[in-house]
């Protein structure tokens, strides 16, 4: 089944990407919302219509930072969690839809490269620590993609 098969596009999509964006030393790139003050986290959107998950964390990228992933790699970690959506963003969803699959991609950057935030989504980012980056994130989803990111990384050297 496509990501968006039988879903309106009059309501978000319950498939979603996380992109985290992270250099060699392990600094991550996150981004404060601009709809929740003080929630921080790596790059995300939902699914559209017939795009592959490939596709959208290329095009989230792309909009909310300005990064183009074919400058860099993009790799699908193959790694996906369920969660329950917060009951203040259920609105953006088809009634009776209370949880999203996120799939997670990394983004491996030579060093911290420029970035150009979408001001309608977020209000600022920073380069950071991993360490930091896993206490800062408001989702448990995107501080589990941020630890298999550690694994990952210590398993590659």
């Amino acid at each position: 089944m496509m990501p968006n098969e039988g879903h309106s596009q009059a309501f978000k999509n319950p498939v979603s990407v996380l992109v985290v964006v992270y250099t060699r030393d392990l600094e991550v790139l996150l981004l404060e919302r601009a709809d929740r003050e003080g929630f921080w986290q790596s790059v995300t959107g939902s699914c559209e219509l017939n795009e592959t998950l490939y596709e959208t964390a290329a095009r989230e990228l792309r909009e909310e930072t300005g990064i183009n992933a074919n400058d860099h790699n993009l790799v699908d970690w193959n790694l996906s969690n369920e969660f329950e959506i917060f009951k203040h963003w259920r609105g953006r969803y088809a009634p009776g839809i209370t949880h999203n699959l996120e799939h997670a991609f990394g983004l491996l950057v030579p060093g911290r490269v420029s970035v150009n935030i979408s001001p309608r989504e977020h209000v600022q980012f920073e380069w950071v620590r991993i360490e930091a980056a896993m206490n800062r994130v408001f989702s448990w989803t995107n501080a589990d993609a941020l630890k298999f990111l550690v694994k990952r990384h210590a398993s590659l050297r």
